[in-house]
């Protein structure tokens, strides 16, 4: 017996290859990866496990720059190597247990090419608070605890300088650089502030009652001046006024005064020392 083939069997048969065919390139499209990385990074391009093959490294590349198409399940994580301000910031207890507020900055580069140990050594993106933050915390506490709070301004290079050289060390044999450590902004509490400000309130004032003083002093130096002026010209007067001068610069008045057509004076001649006597007769 024969049987006849149907028209929905025929449909099937040439849709199940389009659709077998459809999902095929479907599969392949989702499964092709062009990892890439950017400008001032390198990238760790590595493989997803899957069913068949090992994948992890594949390789690495330096920005910017494409990995290529791939029909495995290739992705890349990338890391800046450029220099990049790392900020920490601290409440530490000083030498005399005063507790200050400040920041610390690091100033940190990748050595060039060391992407691979980044990733597998150090936590790849995650190597700084990994490797990096509580080594220089550390450090910062252990320095600045040496020091009174009163001296941490005038000292902040110093201690910048000493954290520098630990960290450096620290970071010798891996692929972390350190530029420098700068100190930022000290902040002390409160009424240790307003004890500052009083403190400078009261040296300005101070300084302003000695500028008084000073000039004070001058005044009394030129008075003092003054006075032996005034003495010295009493002393040239009265050593001048001898008893035959006064007698004389008297005749010499009264003869003025004589001859004045406007004068109502009588004079008596007799006085001591032969100086008249003159009385006014109004």
């Amino acid at each position: 017996m024969k049987f006849k083939r149907s028209g929905t069997q025929t449909l099937l048969s040439s849709v199940f290859p389009s659709l077998a065919l459809a999902g095929l390139v479907a599969v392949s499209l989702t499964a092709c990866t062009n990892p890439s990385t950017p400008a001032g990074e390198e990238g760790y391009v590595f493989e997803k496990p899957r069913v068949f093959g090992e994948g992890g490294y594949q390789g690495t590349m330096i920005g910017p720059a494409n990995y290529g198409m791939s029909l495995w399940r290739n992705q890349v994580i990338n890391i800046d190597m450029r220099p990049n301000t790392y900020t920490e910031t601290f409440k530490i207890l000083a030498n005399d247990d005063l507790n200050i507020s400040f920041d610390f900055h690091a100033v940190i580069s990748i050595e060039s090419g060391s992407v691979r140990a980044v990733v597998e050594q150090y936590g790849g993106e995650d190597w700084y608070p990994r490797f990096v933050r509580e080594t220089f915390r550390t450090y910062v506490r252990d320095i600045v605890q040496q020091y009174d709070s009163g001296v941490l301004k005038t000292n902040r290079e110093k201690i910048a300088a000493e954290v520098t050289a630990r960290l450096k060390a620290y970071l010798e044999p891996t692929p972390f650089k350190l530029a420098n450590v700068v100190v930022g902004n000290i902040n002390y509490p409160a009424i240790v502030a307003n004890a500052v400000e009083k403190k400078l309130a009261a040296q300005q004032l101070l300084s302003e009652k000695e500028t008084q003083k000073e000039i004070a002093r001058k005044d009394a130096e030129i008075r003092v001046e003054e006075a032996k002026g005034i003495a010295q010209a009493q002393k040239i007067i009265n050593a001048t006024l001898t008893p035959n001068y006064l007698q004389h610069e008297a005749i010499n008045a009264q003869l003025k005064m004589a001859e004045s057509p406007n004068h109502t004076t009588v004079y008596i001649p007799v006085g001591n020392n032969g100086v008249p006597l003159v009385k006014g007769t109004n």
